[in-house]
Formats: C-alpha cells, structure tokens, sequence
C-alpha cells in the first residue's frame, strides 16, 4: 500500500496582531479546560450535562476533542445518533418544558435540564482566528462556529467559521466549508460555501473571520477567501465541536468502524482581538 506524504502544517501566528489588540485568547496550556474561558457541554440545555459532556485530553499544549468508540448519542431525542464533544463559550435557555433556548435545530426541542445562563466569551464583532488539525476518518465533521446568545428569539444568526468533514479530505486537496446560516433570523440569508483548496485538512491550518458591523472576512491561512455582505447585530459565542455518526449519511460520509479510535480534533489555540480604534 502506497504511503501518504507527510501532512503540512502551517505555522502558527505570532500573539500579537498589527493594528489589534488581544481581547480573549486560549494556548490550552493547562491541565485542564479553562472553567473561566469554556463551558465543556453541547448545547446541555436540550439534553443534560451528563450526556453532553465532551471526550477530550489536553497534550503537548492542545486540546484535543475525541470522540470515542464506546461514546453514546449527545441527545438521542432530538438528534438521533449523532455523537459529538464540544465545548462552548457562553449558554442561555428557559425553564425546563420551555422551547426557549440557543440553537434550536429542530421544532421538537424543549429544555430538559435547567442551566445556568452564563456570558464567558461572548462579542459582538472581532477578528477570530484558530489553528487546528482536522482528521481523515470519514464518518467526522469538525467545526468551529458562533451562534447569536440568543436572549432574543431572533438573535439566532450563525457563523460557520469552518466545517471539515474527514470524508472530504485529501493529501494534495481538501474542501473546507464556510458560511452564514439565518435559523431564527429574519435579517439574515443563508450563504454557505464548500471550496476547495490545495491543502490538506488533517495538518495543522490557521482559519480565521473578521465579523464587522457590515460583513464577514474569511479567511484561511492568513489569506482572505471571501467576503459575506451580511453582519449578525448581536452578541455571539463560540462553539468548538467534533462529530460523528457510527453509519454511512450525506452529512458526515461513510462510516468505517474498523478505522481506530478515539477519533481526535487537535485544537492548537482560540484566539480573539479587537482592531484598535474600533470598527
């Protein structure tokens, strides 16, 4: 059997960023996840926090999400088998019984454990960069998005800074999702992308958005490769996820369980400034 080159990482970013100032970053350094910084739950107000809780270790100065073999369904309810580990940077939802809550994936979610409502991180714009190693197994997205806190309904807006799926990688290219979703938002069109690009996804790549007043930069590896004319009007918050469904679905690609686990996205650091001067 042939063998793969070597996956090429790019290297990562100095702290300091010409023109901005550092407002929120994570080297992932500790020995633990930062209690001040994330939330280590999926979304635990449609589920709990038992079943929400993430697979993950932090090595070698990353954190890495897993997924594991053993793992079992984030919120069977409500999202059939999916599994994931996520951790997330702020949380707001309603009583238990209430349909009030962030991201609301489907018309059937009520709140089925009570949470604190909690602001970690939230902004409203900023340049947002992450330097992270996707994977090749092909049954696993990875992401990082921001979706509106949502103490309005209609604040519900996404930004899909990037989705990897493993299915969609290759050694020469791979493609990278990117974009905007509306859900709840009536201010917002949905305008998503799925490119393309000569590199590949299980090494180690900066993307990076520049979320404005009236537009969104993409950019990956240091280069811009799309500007959307749209601007969530509200505060958001961060969602780093890894997700996998144990059967073949258009979402995530086949399904190979003879491929090892645990299934690993290595994040090497989440970092956040604000142009001085303002926007």
């Amino acid at each position: 059997m042939a063998h793969l080159p070597p996956a090429r990482d790019v290297p990562a970013n100095p702290l300091e960023k010409p023109g901005y100032a550092l407002e929120f970053h994570d080297e992932f350094d500790g020995p633990d996840i930062d209690p001040e910084k994330w939330l280590p739950f999926y979304l635990p107000h449609w589920s709990s926090r038992a079943q929400s809780a993430p697979r993950y270790t932090l090595q070698d100065s990353c954190l890495v999400l897993q997924i594991t073999r053993d793992q079992q369904p984030w919120c069977p309810e409500f999202d059939g088998f999916v599994r994931c580990s996520s951790i997330q940077s702020g949380a707001f939802s309603g009583p238990v019984g209430s349909k009030l809550g962030q991201h609301r994936f489907n018309d059937r979610l009520t709140v089925r454990e009570a949470q604190a409502n909690v602001r970690k991180y939230t902004p409203q714009y900023g340049y947002f960069e992450l330097r992270a190693r996707g994977l090749a197994t092909s049954a696993n997205h990875v992401s990082l998005w921001m979706i509106g806190y949502e103490d309005v309904p209609e604040h519900s807006g996404e930004i899909a800074v990037f989705e990897l799926l493993g299915s969609q990688r290759g050694p020469a290219s791979s493609i990278v999702r990117y974009g905007v979703h509306p859900w709840g938002d009536p201010t917002l069109a949905d305008e998503f992308y799925e490119e393309r690009f000569d590199i590949d996804t299980a090494a180690f790549h900066i993307y990076g958005v520049e979320w404005t007043p009236e537009q969104v930069d993409f950019y990956l590896d240091n280069r811009r490769i799309r500007t959307i004319d749209q601007s969530p009007q509200y505060p958001m918050q961060f969602m780093l996820s890894i997700y996998e469904l144990p059967f073949a679905d258009a979402w995530t690609g086949p399904y190979n369980p003879d491929e090892p686990y645990p299934r690993e996205f290595v994040i090497d650091y989440f970092r956040a400034y604000q142009p001085i001067g303002g926007y």
